[in-house]
C-alpha cells in the first residue's frame, strides 16, 4: 500500500468513528490541575509561572475591559501549544493542521473584538476605514481596501497556523524519507541527512510555539483596537 505524504493531515478515524474529539480533548488532560495547599510541585509551579508570564506580557497593554479576555485566550494559547507539539510525535495527529480548525477559533473571536468595537466605540471603529487627512478622489477606493483588509485577517490567522505546520510536517517527512533511502546506498551521507532531520525537528518545536503565540497576539492587538 503507498501511502500519499498527505496521508498525515487526514483526520483519524476508528470503525468509521472520528477521532478529532480525543485529538481535541488530550491536551487539556495532560495538564495537572493545581492542588489546595501551600507548596506545589516543579511542573504545577512551571505551568503556573508560564502563564502568569504570558498573561502579564499579553495583556499588560490593554485597557481593563480587554482583560476579560485573559482567560479565553490564555487557554487557547496553551491549547495551541500542546497541539502543535503533540503533532510532532509519532503516529500522532495534528488537530492544528486542518483549516476548519483554525479557522473556527479564528473568526469568531475577531468577529467578537468587531462587535464590541462597534458597539463601545462606533466612531472610532469606523474611523479605522479611512485614515485622517486623506483626499477627497481617494476615500472610496481607501475604504474600499481597508475593509477587505479587516475581513481578511481572520483568514491570515488560519491560514498562517496551518501553512506553517503543514510545511514544517511535510519537510520533517521529505527528509526522513531521503535518509531511510539513502541509508544502504550512501550511509555517510545519510548521517548527515539524519543529523539535518534532528536539526529541523528542534526548529519546528521553536514553530509551534511561536505559531500558537502570534496567533493570540494578533487576537490581542484586534481587540487592543476595539476597547
Amino acid at each position: 500500500m503507498i501511502l500519499s505524504f498527505f496521508d498525515q493531515f487526514v483526520s483519524p478515524t476508528l470503525l468509521e468513528v472520528p477521532l478529532i474529539a480525543l485529538a481535541l480533548s488530550l491536551p487539556w488532560i495532560l495538564y495537572p490541575k493545581p492542588i489546595p495547599r501551600w507548596l506545589n510541585n516543579r511542573l504545577i509551579t512551571l505551568q503556573g509561572w508560564f502563564i502568569n508570564r504570558f498573561t502579564q506580557q499579553i495583556f499588560q497593554p490593554l485597557s481593563l475591559q480587554g482583560h476579560k479576555w485573559a482567560a479565553l485566550l490564555t487557554s487557547l494559547m496553551i491549547f495551541l501549544i500542546t497541539s502543535n507539539l503533540l503533532g510532532l510525535l509519532p503516529y500522532t495527529f495534528t488537530p492544528t493542521t486542518q483549516l476548519s480548525l483554525n479557522m473556527g477559533f479564528a473568526v469568531p473571536l475577531w468577529l467578537a473584538t468587531v462587535i464590541i468595537g462597534m458597539r463601545n466605540q462606533p466612531t472610532h471603529a469606523l474611523g479605522h476605514l479611512l485614515p485622517e487627512g486623506t483626499p477627497i478622489l481617494l476615500i472610496p477606493a481607501l475604504i474600499i481596501i481597508e475593509t477587505i483588509s479587516l475581513f481578511i485577517r481572520p483568514l491570515a490567522l488560519g491560514v498562517r497556523l496551518t501553512a506553517n505546520l503543514t510545511a514544517g510536517h511535510l519537510l520533517i517527512q521529505l527528509i526522513a524519507t531521503a535518509a531511510f533511502v539513502l541509508l544502504p546506498l550512501m550511509p555517510t551521507v545519510a548521517t548527515l541527512t539524519s543529523a539535518l532531520l534532528v536539526l529541523l525537528t528542534l526548529l519546528e518545536i521553536a514553530v509551534a510555539m511561536i505559531q500558537a503565540y502570534v496567533f493570540v497576539l494578533l487576537l490581542s492587538l484586534y481587540l487592543q483596537e476595539n476597547v
